[in-house]
């Protein structure tokens, strides 16, 4: 089998949500945000890189002010499976001192990642500090962590697209497909 050149997706497998049923979400997300966070000095914390489409698309949805930063955290390098180890790559640019933080993630599976957010957020003294995910595991959850705004709950697959990647690939994705196995690059 020849090898697929590096600007060119290899086909994924079944498409698990298309680009409408997201687009439809994103915006009863982005109004029920827009409910609770009425009147509120809110800023979203993206975290990197994963949740970068979504929230993109959440702001759009959004009709009250917000200011947006972002941190990148690692669990997994380029395995299919969270390492368990969390580590800070970038941190906020800004204070959320007495602001009201909505965590937007991509996707929570053991929750480990996000829990170590949560902690690490919580310490800097926000007035709230909320969750809103794309995407939820619960039959992988390791750790029980508050998510106050679930988009999809889905099975225990590896997925991609709509920011979510493997080996930083398949981001450009409108849709989330599950990977098969004979998917993964290089093999």
């Amino acid at each position: 089998m020849a090898a697929t050149p590096p600007n060119e997706l290899v086909s994924v497998g079944e498409v698990l949500i298309s680009a409408e049923e997201l687009q439809k979400k994103v915006s009863e997300l982005g109004a029920q945000v827009s409910r609770d966070y009425a009147g509120k000095d809110l800023v979203m914390v993206g975290v990197l890189r994963g949740a970068v489409v979504f929230i993109a698309d959440l702001l759009r949805n959004l009709t009250v002010p917000c200011e947006i930063d972002f941190m990148a955290v690692s669990s997994y390098g380029s395995s299919r499976d969270s390492s368990g180890v969390v580590r800070i790559l970038k941190d906020l640019d800004d204070s959320i001192e007495g602001r009201d933080v909505l965590i937007v993630e991509d996707i929570v599976d053991s929750g480990l990642t996000l829990n170590y957010l949560i902690r690490n957020l919580q310490a800097r003294d926000p007035a709230s500090l909320e969750v809103c995910t794309l995407l939820t595991k619960p039959e992988r959850r390791r750790v029980d962590v508050p998510i106050r705004y679930t988009g999809f709950e889905i099975p225990n697959e590896f997925v991609v697209g709509y920011g979510l990647d493997f080996g930083q690939r398949y981001r450009n994705l409108d849709h989330v497909a599950l990977l098969p196995e004979d998917a993964v690059p290089g093999r």
